[in-house]
């Protein structure tokens, strides 16, 4: 039967402000659910005598809950469109960190990460490109490198700004600002950015991507996975495990590297810079190329920094950077090339799905880590870490034979 409801006009443009405001939503919601344990950890263990292990592993509670998730979150942007899935997503976000705020005790606490898990699913990264690239398509990857770059400030901005509020109005008050900040500030501009049409319905032919004039990879005409997809998944998962692992590991494999404690700290620092830049360089020079090149400098470039810091620690600053700029292009990397392979008519439900595995993935990396570490010293980590990289870099190189065999590009 053909489907009654009326054409739909295809929504306009994204626009710069439309996405620098996208680019907010990020840095406040990342800033108060993934790296907001980074800062409020200690200070709640400190005030509650919670164990330290059980309060940081909330955290990963809340990204297995969020993988879980992205793939019914995918088919909701795909029918619903992403504006009304992104809002909620937000509120749910604000209802867990009013709930870790008023938490009497470490279940309630637990549980309250659960709820922000539920919101992550429907906020983050995944979901926000899953509703742009749907909305417009190959038009899509500008916007996506523009949130990134904006986004990319959140850690630089977010850790200073909660080291503050929990100095002014605690950790519970520090809680609370973030949950008005997500429900009167990001829901808005989810409001105001996001394009109100519904998601794509029906069978859609394939997509031609202006940047190459290729057709992606196959058509999305199915429910399952697509052909390449599985591929991809593990491709993404390797990148993100990596991601993670360097995140809650890095200060101290350089310290046993013999890097001294403060350089350290100072060395770290140089990430941030080093992933807005690489997503600048995209957003200048790479948007003509086929995305599965950006995956190739960034699996290589992350590779490569993490054998400099096994192996030549004295230039870790230029390992650094390298990981750096290999991790900023890989966030654009996972919107952008699943866009140019599968095509717009699917693509939300495509995200949602190739979401799942890397987050539950980056949920496991720091309970493994931290065993890791422990059994077999933090050399023998930096080894497996180097090791994930290269599979990373094998399977990143079988993803762009596959695709620049079938689409030429």
């Amino acid at each position: 039967m053909p489907d009654p409801s009326p054409a739909r006009p295809p929504p306009s443009a994204p626009t710069l402000a439309g996405n620098a405001a996208l680019g907010i939503t990020q840095i406040l919601l990342w800033g108060g659910s993934f790296f907001l344990m980074a800062v409020l950890a200690e200070p709640i263990v400190r005030s509650t005598g919670w164990p330290q292990g059980v309060v940081v592993g909330a955290l990963s509670l809340a990204i297995l809950v969020s993988g879980l998730l992205s793939p019914w979150v995918g088919r909701m942007i795909r029918r619903h469109g992403g504006r009304p899935v992104l809002m909620a997503g937000a509120l749910v976000i604000a209802l867990g960190q009013v709930l870790m705020a008023l938490a009497p005790n470490l279940p309630v606490f637990l549980g309250a990460w659960v709820v922000t898990g539920i919101g992550m699913a429907g906020a983050l990264y995944d979901p926000l490109f899953a509703a742009i690239g749907q909305a417009y398509g190959s038009s899509a990857r500008g916007a996506m490198t523009q949130i990134a770059i904006a986004s990319g400030f959140a850690i630089t901005l977010c850790w200073p700004a909660s080291s503050l509020l929990v100095e002014t109005v605690g950790w519970r008050g520090t809680c609370l600002v973030y949950a008005a900040l997500a429900a009167f500030v990001v829901v808005p501009l989810f409001a105001w950015a996001l394009p109100a049409q519904a998601g794509t319905a029906g069978p859609v032919a394939k997509v031609v991507a202006p940047e190459t004039g290729a057709a992606p990879l196959v058509s999305p005409a199915g429910r399952g996975p697509l052909p390449g997809e599985r591929i991809l998944a593990v491709t993404f998962t390797s990148a993100a495990v990596i991601m993670t692992a360097i995140s809650v590991q890095l200060l101290l494999l350089l310290q046993a590297k013999g890097v001294a404690a403060g350089t350290a700290v100072a060395l770290s620092t140089l990430i941030g810079p080093s992933q807005v830049g690489a997503r600048i360089l995209e957003l200048l020079f790479g948007r003509r190329a086929h995305p599965v090149w950006a995956l190739l400098v960034s699996s290589g470039s992350v590779g490569l920094g993490i054998l400099i810091l096994a192996f030549a620690p004295s230039f870790a600053w230029a390992g650094i950077v390298l990981y750096g700029a290999g991790n900023g292009m890989r966030t654009v990397v996972r919107g952008t090339l699943p866009l140019a392979l599968f095509g717009q008519g699917d693509y939300a439900a495509v995200m949602g799905r190739l979401a799942r595995m890397p987050l539950l993935g980056q949920a496991a990396t720091p309970l493994a880590c931290g065993y890791l570490g422990a059994w077999l010293g933090l050399d023998v980590l930096l080894d497996l870490m180097l090791a994930v990289a290269a599979l990373n870099v094998v399977l990143s190189l079988v993803v762009a034979r596959r695709a620049i065999r079938t689409s030429g590009a």
